[in-house]
């Protein structure tokens, strides 16, 4: 018979967590739909606040596990290699922070500032990672950490994202999944940076136009 891979342990151990990983993101949804509703019940007919949830699947989160651990290579000899056997004890799918989570999208971007303050109030010991841009300006808060109840040993992870710049990741990463050697170049990178630096500054025009004309 032959021996099981690390990617054979890592798949067995997702698949034990899944159970957990569905409470943790049921919880995790529950929980920011509540504490957002008081602004939901608030928006004006232009504006908009949505809340969606997923699953991170067990291939994306191995490729996950795989991009770090080519990352933390320690010498040559391990080129070209996915993971180092010698280090096996090392990988897990608990290292991810993201195996389930939860993204609220909100337009204007002033209905941002009130839905990361309603969440902090709830999570003020969640560690904050912010998505940043190549410049260093941060394009939308993350945050992670153990849902109480749900599970101690995944952790959740939320984002707070403009409206539009939420849903061009949706399609760049449904686009780009299968083609992630394409999807780190520099060119794509380059070229999504100016996307992103556009709906941006879209985004923002379009409040300044809506709060001049009302």
């Amino acid at each position: 018979m032959p021996e099981r891979t690390i990617e054979d342990r890592l798949r067995e151990e997702y698949f034990d967590l899944l159970s957990e990983i569905r409470r943790v993101v049921w919880q995790l949804e529950t929980e920011i739909r509540f504490l957002t509703l008081p602004i939901l019940h608030s928006l004006k007919s232009h504006e908009q606040l949505v809340v969606k949830s997923r699953i991170k699947d067990c291939e994306s989160a191995l490729k996950t596990i795989a991009r770090e651990a080519e990352k933390r290579k320690e010498d040559r000899r391990a080129e070209g290699r996915k993971f180092d056997p010698e280090r096996s004890a090392d990988y897990s799918m608990l290292s991810l922070p993201d195996l389930a989570g939860v993204r609220v999208l909100a337009f204007p971007n002033r209905r941002l500032a009130e839905v990361d303050e309603a969440l902090r109030v709830r999570f003020p010991d969640w560690t904050s990672k912010p998505v940043r841009d190549d410049s260093g300006a941060v394009l939308a808060s993350k945050y992670y950490g153990y849902c109480i109840g749900a599970s101690n040993k995944v952790r959740g992870e939320y984002q707070v994202v403009p409206m539009l710049l939420g849903l061009f990741w949706e399609v760049e990463h449904s686009a780009m999944y299968k083609f992630r050697a394409i999807a780190n170049s520099k060119e794509m990178r380059d070229l999504r940076a100016n996307v992103e630096t556009s709906l941006s500054s879209f985004e923002a025009g379009i409040e300044r136009f809506i709060r001049a004309n009302t």
